[in-house]
């Protein structure tokens, strides 16, 4: 099986984030995609946060009727901040050794990853899914670019121009212990999903409920309900 693993705050979830991670499910034939609220985000600031409990609720009510689309709330039983390789571990424990984890990230992400807890291991566990946003600047060169400065030097694009592979080289002199040949070392492929760009961002929505304008259409109805049964963004 080819599972996808999708986390953030989802403050709240919008269609914008249904939309996207529907197509990579699609495009990387994913049979399951885990969408995983986290409690206490470290890179990002707690102000206007919904209370956890709430922002898991409105994603298990935004993806109810999508077929491989699984809400976890691991990283909200967990204690503590939200670190991403923790999530990975979990799953790298719980999944069938048959499986393959995708971890799916935007760009944004991707370039701030060097100053995640342990991010090194993350590309030793899991396969990287980075999405490339219609407009983004950045490219692929600058991925690699990225992975050979932060992670290792032995990444290069493939001749597909669609994923970057890490290919040691077991003569060279400069091999590194942590660039070891060994199978259970090796970091993973890191692939290229260009996405759809569209123009909606939680942020937004937060505003226009401040600002008492309509966010209808924006995130599913059963989303918008919870938003103001709850009174939350007020």
């Amino acid at each position: 099986m080819n599972v996808g693993l999708f986390g953030g705050t989802f403050n709240p979830i919008h269609k914008g984030h249904i939309e996207v991670i529907s197509h990579v499910k699609s495009t990387f034939n994913l049979d399951t995609v885990y969408l995983i609220p986290s409690a206490v985000p470290p890179h990002k600031t707690t102000t206007n946060l919904a209370p956890a409990d709430y922002r898991l609720e409105m994603v298990k009510q935004a993806v109810e009727n999508i077929s491989g689309f699984i809400v976890s709330d691991v990283e909200i039983q967990r204690e503590g901040k939200s670190f991403s390789i923790d999530t990975i571990r979990h799953f790298t424990a719980a999944t069938d050794n048959g499986s393959r984890l995708y971890f799916i990230m935007g760009s944004d992400a991707f370039f701030d990853i060097d100053t995640w807890k342990n991010s090194v291991e993350i590309f030793r566990l899991t396969y990287i899914i980075v999405m490339l946003r219609a407009g983004d600047t950045r490219n692929l060169n600058d991925i690699e670019l990225f992975l050979q400065n932060r992670i290792s030097p032995f990444y290069k694009i493939a001749s597909s121009g669609s994923t970057i592979n890490y290919q040691p080289l077991k003569s060279d002199k400069n091999l590194k212990s942590s660039d070891s040949i060994h199978t259970d070392n090796k970091f993973k492929t890191v692939h290229i999903c260009y996405v759809p760009e569209i123009p909606i961002s939680s942020t937004m929505i937060r505003d226009k409920i401040r600002a008492e304008q309509s966010i209808k259409g924006l995130v599913p109805p059963a989303v918008e309900a919870i938003i103001y049964q709850k009174q939350l963004y007020i």
